[in-house]
This record gives structure tokens, sequence and C-alpha cells, in this order.
């Protein structure tokens, strides 16, 4: 047995579905790829988020000047969604580095967010509604 950690390729074919894969792999998945490249230099929590947003903002333009249905249409065109996969994967990269970076746990602070967002919007009061500023809002 050794003690010698997987190749990053090992780490790679571990990916199989959202359902067979946790985030702990994908992180260490990430965390190798830096490493390897001694990235972690330039992984300040600052370039990170900044990298999170030029990346975010690559996403956006595949959506830019569509109507909300075209928008929903993506789905069929295989081009379109390898693309639009890609940016979300570079999104995701750069957010499971920053959580790498910062030592944050992620399912955690998803699950601590998710209970904040539940008491800041009550389901009774905001279900088929986006905000208070919605003009179909019961009050």
């Amino acid at each position: 047995m050794t003690d010698e950690a997987p190749s990053l390729n090992t780490l790679i074919d571990r990916l199989t579905t959202d359902d067979q894969t946790s985030v702990a792999a994908i992180k260490q998945m990430i965390s190798q790829f830096v490493a390897e490249r001694d990235w972690r230099q330039f992984h300040a929590p600052k370039n990170i988020s900044m990298a999170l947003a030029v990346e975010a903002a690559e996403l956006m333009e595949h959506f830019q000047w569509l109507t909300v249905e075209a928008s929903r249409e993506v789905e069929s065109d295989p081009a379109k969604m390898t693309a639009i996969g890609e940016e979300l994967a570079d999104i995701l990269c750069y957010g499971l580095a920053l959580a790498n970076e910062l030592n944050i746990d992620v399912a955690a602070a998803m699950s601590d967010k998710m209970r904040k967002n539940i008491r800041k919007y009550p389901k009774d009061e905001y279900q088929g509604r986006y905000g208070k500023d919605d003009p179909g809002r019961r009050d």
C-alpha cells in the first residue's frame, strides 16, 4: 500500500454524476490541479472572486439578448449546452477553489445559507413571487 496521492487524471476519472460524486471529490481534484501548476500563489481570495465574476459574465453572454422562452430552449442545442456547461464548470471550479483557499465547508455553508433563505423568504409569502417589489405580491 502506498501513501502517494492519486493523479489528477485518476481524480477526474472518479467524477461520474452529481448523484455519485461528492463535493469533497471535486474540491480535491481542483486542489490537485492548482497544486500541480503552482497556482496557489495566484489564488488570493480577491483574485479568485474576480475570476469568478469574469466567468459569470462569460456565462451571461450565452443568454444575452434572448427572450425568457428562448433561454429555456437552449437545452435542445447540444453545442450551446456544451459551451454553457463549460462556463458553468469554470464558475464552479473558481467557487470551489475559493472554498479551498478559505477552508470553507461548502455543504455547511449551503445548509446555513438555505436555512437563512427559508427565514428570509417564507414560502407562504413568496410563493410565485420574486420579491417584495413584485406587483402581484399579496400583502
